[in-house]
């Protein structure tokens, strides 16, 4: 049998650049490791939820983007970057991630894993309220839930002081392509200084809840409504600061329809939004 012949000098040297350039990557995640072990020393206390930063991961995300270029596909980049930050997390303070498979078994599983790896444990549930519930009995755990629809009004339990808030929307970096598209938020505890408020979550009760009155609402906020009582309805409420809140109330008042209670459940980035073309922005 003949032997094939030797890889051209060229093709070795390229060969041996790719495998430094490997150790160098492995090396700066050790050094990152060692960071992290550091932080946790100074701040003496494993605290449940203090390890999410919600904005800084927002800010991280966002320049990563902007940076971006050559072959190596974004959809790569995004997913290697969002395991090494909750991994990282999970090793300052430990948590699950507790999904609602009810959108959808396989598209929900696809985000958490984009978004989490495989080290976060995984725990499924069947219903929005049970994975929210979960979170809340926990120490420091996450849930993720569909961002678009809703069989149940989820979010009324994050009305009360002290409870678990929606902190993030994912996926954040949003292009056609996505390989984990499904829009989800995420339900944890975290720091009042650790939000990122660019996108405030209002859960609103309302009377007089019809068609009309969906449509006068619909050009200024995303929605999510479930009936709540003979004509009414429980509405998630993603309020930018061009429509503060007073502005929804009179939308919905000017509609037809009566506020009977509102209550802020969170808040999140704005997305950042990759057209077909490469070009980036806010969503």
């Amino acid at each position: 049998m003949s032997k094939s012949p030797p890889a051209p000098p060229m093709l070795q040297e390229l060969r041996r650049e790719i495998d430094r350039i490997d150790e160098e990557v492995h090396s700066l995640l050790m050094q990152r490791g060692d960071i992290i072990d550091r932080l946790i020393s100074v701040k003496q206390t494993q605290e449940v939820g203090s390890a999410f930063r919600p904005a800084r991961e927002a800010d991280m995300m966002k320049r990563l983007v902007q940076r971006h270029r050559g072959i190596l596909p974004l959809d790569t980049v995004e997913s290697i970057w969002r395991v090494i930050i909750s991994t990282f997390t999970y090793v300052q303070a430990p948590f699950s991630v507790h999904a609602d498979l009810s959108p959808g078994d396989s598209a929900m599983r696809d985000s958490a894993r984009f978004h989490f790896g495989f080290t976060v444990p995984f725990i499924s549930h069947f219903s929005a309220d049970a994975a929210v519930e979960a979170v809340a009995k926990s120490k420091g755990d996450l849930a993720l839930v569909s961002a678009t629809s809703s069989r149940a009004p989820w979010w009324i339990p994050l009305e009360a002081a002290g409870v678990p808030k929606i902190i993030a929307r994912l996926p954040f970096v949003e292009r056609a392509d996505h390989p984990a598209a499904l829009p989800v938020f995420v339900i944890s505890r975290v720091a009042d200084d650790a939000m990122v408020t660019d996108v405030e979550m209002w859960s609103i009760r309302v009377s007089g809840w019809n068609a009309e009155v969906a449509r006068a609402l619909s050009p200024l906020a995303e929605i999510v409504a479930v009936p709540d009582t003979f004509d009414g309805a429980a509405l998630l409420v993603s309020v930018t600061k061009q429509n503060a809140i007073d502005k929804i109330k009179a939308t919905l008042l000017a509609a037809g329809a009566s506020v009977r209670s509102s209550a802020l459940v969170g808040s999140h980035a704005t997305r950042y939004t990759v057209a077909a073309n490469g070009a980036t922005g806010p969503g």
